[in-house]
């Protein structure tokens, strides 16, 4: 299991090197990679050396993740290319998200002027007049244009409030200028309010695509079904049987039946889980009348079945309140599937006794005091047979349901293009969620001090891109109903990673 995790965990770290820094950084991103993964390396062949037997000193532990990190900035600053900025995606959980705007105007907006006057406009002379008409004085005070490359920046003062001040600035833009320009309103570095001209690529695309249909049915379908079978094989093996297709395999499988019905229970519950997440994103997402493809499943043949699921959104988000509704939508509708199948599960599961500790993600026999959350729920589903010194033998709904409590944990995680990081971006704005998220990433470094099989993920998600992409209007705040929702969305967080706290497992088992 640990090999295969450290797999994993390096595919999806050389991924996310090449996406996010690999533009910007003559650095090779084998190196990059090589660097982010070097603390996962050493505390992994630890644990294949020495195993539970002789634990990793605390120095050793801390100080390759107190190395490798600025030595990774500076590989980074060292073989950096001249003028660029980072690309900056945006996803929702396993959804991917390209818009093109980026947070390069939040940048720009604190950069000195300089070279302002070599910097060719996107605007002529006649056109600023055009454009310094479109900001009347009594809503948004222009006081002064500043051009960079492929972006106009419009900086004054903010005389109404901020939906009425971007509606009226964005109303006047199409009048003048059609869809040439994307209208960005943003705060800066100061704290005040600014507006952003890019140009309307997503307009130019949409153009050159014509009628071309986003979505692709056929795909989504072929991909849905064999994840089904990907994910039933793995049943299977959680079942104890080994899938190598020869004639004892089927034969196993017609003389018990119970087999293959336990593999579909994982198979079916998992899959509706991770379905009905992406799903509650779609339905969202074309609520708001965006642009975005089915949810597409991820096959493979090992490990869990899947990788998940993912949808994209190609266009742009409008506002932070789409942006809180997109983004809870998937781990709350998620939820509602989850819990349901996980109590079911754990209905149908056996109580054994107490075993020694068990690798991550290893859930059979489970220790139900190990998160909160699962603790409360195994209480309901199996009353006085659990006690404080009881595991859990899973039934593989319960399986399904207990993968189904992570997925939820790690997308509302308050980091950047994670579901969390949206959530906190939409409530506290751009910058505050950037300083919530570094706090976040530093408080499960040291949780997983305590619990040292997950450093490798904590790591991951330190080297994760931070900051969430802005929306279009992204000044106005949201309501007391979606502050309130997002705060019983990170309270939930906590009640399913953090483990139950000793008075209430006495109280409760």
């Amino acid at each position: 299991m640990t090999l295969v995790l450290l797999l994993l965990l390096g595919l999806l770290t050389y991924y996310i090197v090449q996406r996010s820094v690999a533009g910007i950084t003559r650095t090779p991103v084998w190196i990059l990679w090589l660097v982010m993964m070097a603390p996962t390396f050493l505390w992994s062949i630890w644990d294949l050396v020495y195993g539970q037997s002789k634990q990793m000193p605390l120095e050793l532990m801390v100080g390759t993740f107190v190395v490798c990190l600025p030595l990774y900035w500076f590989l980074v600053q060292w073989g950096r290319r001249p003028g660029s900025t980072p690309p900056v995606e945006s996803s929702n959980g396993q959804a991917a998200q390209k818009v093109g705007t980026g947070t390069a105007p939040l940048q720009e907006a604190g950069a000195p002027g300089a070279e302002k006057a070599s910097i060719p406009r996107p605007i002529d002379k006649e056109e600023e007049a055009i454009l310094q008409n479109c900001f009347p004085w009594s809503v948004y005070y222009l006081q002064n244009i500043d051009y960079r490359p492929q972006a106009v920046i419009c900086r004054g003062q903010l005389r109404s409030q901020p939906n009425v001040a971007y509606e009226t600035v964005k109303e006047n833009v199409k009048t003048h200028f059609g869809d040439r320009f994307l209208l960005i309103f943003q705060e800066g570095l100061n704290g005040k309010p600014f507006f952003v001209l890019l140009p309307n690529l997503q307009a130019q695309l949409a153009d050159r695509e014509g009628d071309k249909p986003l979505t692709r049915p056929g795909l989504a379908l072929f991909l849905f079904f064999l994840t089904l079978i990907t994910t039933t094989l793995v049943g299977l093996e959680i079942a104890g049987v080994l899938v190598d297709f020869s004639d004892g395999f089927f034969q196993t499988l017609a003389s018990k039946p119970n087999l293959l019905n336990s593999a579909l229970a994982y198979s079916l519950s998992l899959v509706a889980i991770l379905g009905i997440h992406e799903l509650g994103h779609y339905l969202t997402a074309r609520h708001y009348q965006l642009r975005t493809t089915l949810p597409y499943f991820i096959p493979i043949p090992f490990f869990l079945g899947t990788f998940g699921a993912f949808i994209q959104v190609r266009s742009p988000i409008p506002n932070r309140k789409v942006l809180f509704d997109v983004g809870i939508s998937g781990p709350l509708t998620g939820l509602i599937v989850t819990i349901p199948i996980l109590l079911w599960g754990l209905a149908h599961s056996t109580v054994v006794p107490m075993p020694a500790a068990s690798e991550m993600l290893d859930f059979n026999p489970l220790n139900p005091q190990s998160f909160f959350l699962l603790t409360i729920l195994s209480k309901l589903a199996l009353g006085s047979q659990l006690t404080a010194t009881s595991a859990i033998q899973l039934h593989p709904a319960a399986i399904a349901g207990c993968l189904g409590l992570v997925v939820t944990a790690l997308n509302l995680m308050p980091v950047g293009q994670l579901d969390g990081g949206h959530i906190v971006h939409a409530m506290f704005g751009q910058r505050i969620g950037v300083v919530i998220g570094q706090i976040a990433r530093i408080l499960v470094l040291f949780l997983s001090l305590i619990q040292p099989r997950l450093l490798p993920w904590a790591v991951l998600l330190f080297f994760m891109p931070i900051v969430d992409e802005p929306a279009l209007n992204d000044v106005s705040e949201l309501d007391n109903r979606r502050d309130f929702l997002g705060l019983l969305a990170l309270a939930l967080l906590l009640m399913i990673i953090l483990p139950t706290p000793a008075i209430v497992a006495r109280a409760i088992l």
